[in-house]
């Protein structure tokens, strides 16, 4: 039997106000145990929540951005449940009526297409706190407590991991790109529920889907979503699907590549969803709509232009837009004076980061700024050094803050185009070869490439490779 996937995912992204979502302490939780805290979000009686405006403001870009409903008014509800890191046993949330409703994404995939994923609803909800475990005992850290969440919630659109992890990431870049987020996945800022079930190919029908709870890394979240199908898939060939598949919540273990059941799947009614008599609807006016509208370019609108303005490839382009910094990089070298976007792609994309990938650097911190690697692509393109030159003079820029002009005169790089210099070059080695001369004169024609190679060799590398092919031609006749 052929199954088909279904999967839906939760996102929750740490937004980067300066302030708690409900009270005036830092958003910096990397600090001393619980000491950004309050009243308000050690939720202690009498004390009050009242609404960030920041956090509003930016889940009105979130929607825009994603095309969708943003709400005029929304409201917020109690989510009643008990955890040590929750103070209060309730999560002030937004169920009934969140700010953001129908968006959509669109993903590429592997045959040139695209498709649409549908984002059911993103809402704003306070974050809990931070459990510590030291052997036999478990601290809790409340400085995390009460920082804004925006939770974009996707319909079951996705038939694949494969299709999941697009959607991520192109998510993820759209929220760095209106720098809603940090959306560091590896501190928590971008995290991901995943909700998996299966049903046979052709049927319309949705079974039990179980949520795999808190994975922070895109791979992790492939090889867990992988696993689930496998898992799924063959307690129904086995014949018992129904008692090893239920709606429950599961971990998933990374060293053991496994999921593994944490509780039971809680519904709405579980959390006993009230509004928050505390805190009055948000109301968002036309003034304050039409200015958090406004928002930077978006990837796909930035992928198009470099195609159009640049001349990038439809896949390099995706590729520099995949990440605001690596767009931003490429552009900036553009504006500098690169002639060719090809080229400034392959140097970007390729010879740097390839250094920096064995460096593990990310392009925030790369020695080599946009400016000095757009002095290094116009020097090959004018003809100043070579190709070949221009990988070990990259490779020197990576350890010596030197300019490209400097570097070009310390390993003495620079590229011969004097005509009279490199003919010396040429006559003396034809005049060493003159059995092959007259063999390549006789039809040899594949000793061409001999002279050529002869007379860089002469040359230490410095003669201009398209000046050596031109005169030599004239030369052999």
């Amino acid at each position: 039997m052929q199954f088909e996937v279904v999967i839906g995912l939760e996102v929750h992204t740490q937004l980067n106000t300066e302030t708690k979502l409900f009270c005036s302490c830092p958003t910096s939780f990397n600090e001393e145990q619980n000491s950004n805290t309050c009243p308000t979000c050690l939720a202690l009686p009498g004390a009050l929540p009242v609404i960030n405006r920041e956090a509003v403001h930016k889940a009105i870009q979130l929607g825009k951005a994603v095309n969708a409903t943003v709400n005029r008014v929304s409201k917020f509800d109690r989510k009643n449940y008990f955890y040590p890191d929750s103070p209060s046993a309730y999560q002030i949330s937004q169920f009934y009526q969140p700010i953001v409703e129908n968006g959509e994404i669109f993903i590429d995939l592997e045959d040139g297409s695209e498709k649409r994923i549908r984002i059911g609803r993103a809402h704003l909800e306070a974050d809990a706190g931070k459990n510590i475990h030291d052997g036999a005992i478990s601290k809790v850290d409340l400085n995390r407590a009460g920082t804004p969440l925006l939770e974009i919630v996707s319909e079951p659109d996705m038939r694949s991991s494969d299709e999941a992890i697009a959607y991520l990431k192109k998510l993820h870049s759209i929220v760095r790109y209106i720098d809603i987020s940090d959306a560091n996945m590896q501190e928590g800022s971008f995290r991901c529920d995943a909700n998996v079930s299966i049903r046979p190919k052709g049927d319309s029908k949705l079974y039990t889907r179980v949520e795999i709870k808190n994975i922070n890394s895109f791979r992790f979240i492939q090889k867990a979503i992988e696993y689930e199908v496998e898992r799924q898939i063959e307690a129904w060939e086995d014949g018992v699907y129904d008692d090893e598949v239920w709606q429950e919540t599961r971990l998933y273990d990374s060293v053991k590549n496994e999921t593994r059941s944490m509780r039971g799947k809680e519904e709405a009614a579980d959390y006993r969803y009230f509004p928050e008599p505390d805190l009055a609807p948000i109301t968002i006016s036309d003034e304050i709509f039409e200015k958090y509208s406004d928002i930077p370019e978006l990837p796909d609108e930035k992928r198009e232009r470099f195609i159009k303005e640049y001349g990038v490839p439809h896949y390099d382009a995706g590729v520099l837009t995949s990440s605001r910094e690596l767009a931003d990089y490429f552009e900036s070298m553009m504006k500098k004076g690169v002639k060719s976007g090809k080229s400034a792609v392959t140097w970007l994309t390729v010879e740097l980061q390839g250094r920096l990938n064995k460096e593990n650097l990310s392009i925030l911190k790369s020695p080599i700024g946009s400016e000095k690697l757009a002095d290094l692509v116009i020097a090959i393109e004018n003809g100043t050094i070579s190709g070949k030159a221009g990988k070990d003079i990259l490779d020197h820029l990576m350890s010596s803050d030197v300019s490209v002009d400097s570097a070009i005169e310390k390993l003495g790089l620079k590229q011969v185009n004097d005509d009279s210099a490199i003919l010396d070059i040429i006559d003396s080695i034809l005049k060493a070869n003159q059995d092959k001369v007259e063999q390549y004169r006789g039809g040899k024609e594949k000793l061409f490439g001999f002279f050529v190679g002869q007379t860089m060799k002469a040359s230490k590398g410095s003669a201009n490779p398209q000046k050596v092919n031109q005169l030599l031609k004239e030369r052999l006749g």
